[in-house]
């Protein structure tokens, strides 16, 4: 049983193939390849602009932490001025935890720049890439679509498209069919001449007696054909003048009258 199942689904697979490489046009699988290069690249754009955003923003907190740390560092000098130790040592104090947020915002900014430098540079070879693929996509399409013009032209002239296949199809159907009838009017026709059939509408109809009158003479006409055929063969005169020159006896005597008067 696993062995049929195998082999159902072998054959399933392989239809399946068949029916999906012939599905297939490779204009479209490239356009579709290009397409989803296109969004890969748009990815990375926007993950190049992220990344800058939050450089952007950590510029902006570092420039304010150390606005804030020159500013107590004015504050602890003045203060020392007028005397107020403690004032002083307060303001240092704080401008020291400043510069710790300041040293660990300059550590994460020089992670974010290298980040940045590294997709922006991923971004421009994908870019190059998407531009290599897309001229080479448009050159296998143009050269495909010349190909298949060019094989259906082909086809055409040899008649092996599918097309044309119908049409030459659709042709004999048609000679056969005409062919078919006009045996059948021919196999009529023979069967109303010969009175095995009954011409009904009274058109070009002949009763027997007619249709023997006609095959005799017919046949009269066959004999004497033939025995002037043999006459001239013998070297004498025809049927035909015979038959003339018998049917007319009076004529016959005048010529012969006219001969002997002529001789004398």
């Amino acid at each position: 049983m696993s062995g049929v199942m195998k082999r159902m689904g072998m054959i399933f697979r392989a239809k399946a193939n068949k029916a999906l490489d012939r599905a297939e046009d490779p204009r479209e699988t490239l356009d579709y390849s290009y397409q989803k290069q296109l969004e890969l690249l748009q990815k990375v754009r926007r993950g190049v602009a992220d990344v800058a955003t939050s450089r952007k923003r950590l510029e902006l907190q570092l420039n304010q932490l150390q606005g804030q740390s020159a500013k107590l560092e004015d504050q602890g000098r003045k203060a020392l001025a007028l005397g107020r130790e403690d004032l002083a040592r307060e303001a240092l104090s704080r401008r020291a935890s400043l510069q710790q947020q300041v040293s660990d915002l300059e550590v994460q900014h020089q992670t974010l720049q290298g980040e940045e430098e590294k997709l922006t540079l991923a971004a421009q070879r994908l870019q190059a890439k998407v531009d290599a693929f897309r001229t080479k996509k448009e050159t296998i399409k143009a050269t495909y679509t010349a190909a298949q013009a060019q094989t259906r032209i082909a086809e055409s002239f040899s008649g092996i498209s599918e097309e044309m296949s119908d049409v030459g199809l659709a042709i004999q159907r048609a000679e056969d069919k005409t062919a078919q009838l006009q045996a059948r009017a021919g196999a009529i026709d023979e069967l109303l001449a010969s009175g095995a059939l009954d011409d009904r509408s009274g058109l070009g109809s002949k009763d027997d007696i007619q249709a023997e009158l006609d095959r005799l003479s017919g046949g009269s006409d066959v004999e004497l054909e033939l025995q002037r055929m043999k006459a001239e063969l013998a070297g004498g005169p025809s049927a035909q003048q015979q038959a003339i020159e018998g049917g007319a006896p009076g004529e016959g005597r005048s010529s012969q009258t006219k001969h002997r008067f002529d001789k004398q």
